[in-house]
């Protein structure tokens, strides 16, 4: 990477390691101290790209990080950065010999003590909520480590405590309060995106798309049980789900399946290796996720992430969370998730020869394309003869399409987390610790609407695609043009045409 590109990586460690595949940052923490991250924002900027779209794309990238560090000192707030910043999971996927791994993780488990004194020194404006929410994950992060083993890890635990305590103190202590403020979630969602973001009209888009959602989920639902009460046969459809250890098999299953189909269809690419399993302990808030086999690594295998609900909650809430892996969602959740979603969004991202375009990532691109491919199947005919795949598309969407209603509504202050809980369980079908869970997200992730946002605007793009391509349009032509600009933030979009 070039200087330039440096100085951004230095503001987002984690992902970069991941995600971009840059593992001369394994065995590396991020300075999230106020010093650290003042040193790290003056040492962005730099010479511009040749490439236009680079040029702009790099500009974007430390716009969004002045705002996220300086305007708005989200990391003052928001433990989810430091958690991110502990995790190290990153190292359990097969990119390199174990031994090398085992070596970066003991690297990075060293340097715990000195990261999350950091971190304290930064954590002093947590709200109550989003401590609350975040606290499991940060206890999540110690899973496996004994104190006995070694010096480095009983440092380690001892410095995790005091990260726990503090995260337990806030959740009582903390302001109540967890909104960012219209202006401030505006201003966090505009500068990542290169856009202005109005919150009135996305709520009303929302609203419009929850309608629109309920009229393909009833239609479906007419189909599978004619005359019958729409709420009911979205019980009995959700109801039906393999056991806790059935969800993994019927997930491996489904991701052959949709593997064979997005190549069949010329959609994206489908090549490289996607395994399946549980996630680590340490990000079980989400229930599925990818770890894909990142540009800047040699090929490997991918990682689809499920997450099964934990063994001690009671049986009742057991059932309500592996409702989420009915086999009426679980086949939408899996195109989301491996192809043509995110995992051919990573092998895409390998194909790509611009190291800007390979580690900035705009999540907003990232979760609107996997969440476009969910009804783009439908509309090519994934599981045709079955309307039950109508349906998940339907009540996936609709989860999707409350986390920007409750997103805008928690960090507006308009909604607490327990109307936002209601709202998932009203208008998304979700049932107890799933929509706890989701509503409790909100308040760490304020940009956790961005799937159906991001969705709006491939869908506004394809649109204009076809307008200026005529016969000349095709799918297969459109998914290249966007996926060649790697994850670009949604004012770039455009550059795809």
């Amino acid at each position: 990477m070039d200087p330039r590109l440096r100085a951004l990586a230095d503001l987002m460690v984690p992902d970069v390691r991941e995600y971009g595949g840059r593992h001369e940052y394994d065995g590396q923490v991020q300075d999230l101290s106020p010093d650290g991250v003042s040193r790290a924002l003056a040492a962005l900027g730099g010479p511009a790209y040749r490439d236009p779209h680079d040029e702009a794309h790099a500009s974007i990238a430390e716009e969004r990080a002045r705002v996220y560090y300086s305007t708005l000192r989200i990391h003052q707030r928001n433990p989810a950065p430091h958690i991110a910043n502990l995790d190290l999971a990153c190292y359990d996927r097969d990119y390199a010999p174990v031994a090398e791994r085992a070596a970066a993780r003991q690297r990075h488990l060293a340097l715990w003590p000195e990261a999350i004194e950091a971190s304290l020194a930064s954590l002093t404006q947590v709200p109550a909520p989003v401590a609350r929410a975040t606290v499991e994950a940060a206890r999540g992060l110690a899973a496996g480590l004994d104190a006995d083993r070694s010096d480095i890890e009983a440092r380690a635990l001892r410095a995790h405590a005091r990260f726990l305590a503090r995260l337990e103190d806030l959740s009582e202590r903390g302001d109540p309060d967890p909104s960012l403020g219209a202006n401030a979630l505006a201003l966090l969602l505009s500068s990542a995106e290169g856009i202005d973001i109005h919150l009135g009209e996305l709520s009303r888009r929302a609203d419009a798309e929850r309608d629109r959602l309920t009229d393909l989920l009833t239609a479906a639902c007419e189909k599978l049980a004619p005359g019958k009460d729409l709420r009911e046969t979205v019980a009995d459809l959700l109801a039906d789900h393999p056991d806790a250890d059935g969800v993994l098999a019927e997930a491996r299953q489904l991701t052959a399946d949709v593997l064979a189909w997005t190549a069949a269809h010329d959609l994206a690419p489908a090549d490289g290796k996607c395994l399946v399993g549980p996630a680590p302990e340490s990000r079980r808030w989400a229930m599925a996720m990818m770890s894909p086999s990142a540009p800047g690594e040699p090929d490997g295998p991918s990682w689809y992430h499920v997450t099964p609900p934990d063994p001690g909650w009671p049986r009742r809430e057991q059932e309500e969370w592996l409702a989420v892996f009915s086999r009426t969602t679980l086949p939408a959740i899996t195109i989301h998730e491996v192809a043509p979603g995110h995992f051919s969004h990573g092998r895409a991202m390998r194909q790509l020869t611009s190291p800007v375009r390979q580690v900035l990532v705009s999540d907003a691109f990232v979760e609107g394309w996997a969440h476009y491919c969910e009804e783009m199947a439908l509309e090519e005919g994934f599981l045709s003869d079955d309307p039950r795949y109508q349906a998940g598309v339907a009540i996936e969407a609709l989860v999707r399409v409350t986390r920007l209603a409750c997103a805008i509504g928690l960090h507006t202050g308009a909604m607490s987390v327990e109307t936002a809980a209601r709202r998932f369980e009203r208008d998304a079908y979700l049932q107890g610790p799933a929509a706890l869970s989701e509503a409790r997200r909100g308040t760490f992730d304020p940009a956790y609407g961005q799937y159906s946002w991001g969705k709006w605007a491939i869908l506004d793009l394809r649109d204009e695609a076809r307008r200026r391509w005529g016969a000349e349009f095709s799918l297969s032509r459109f998914h290249r043009a966007m996926l060649a600009l790697g994850s670009p933030p949604l004012g770039l979009l455009h550059h795809a045409l």
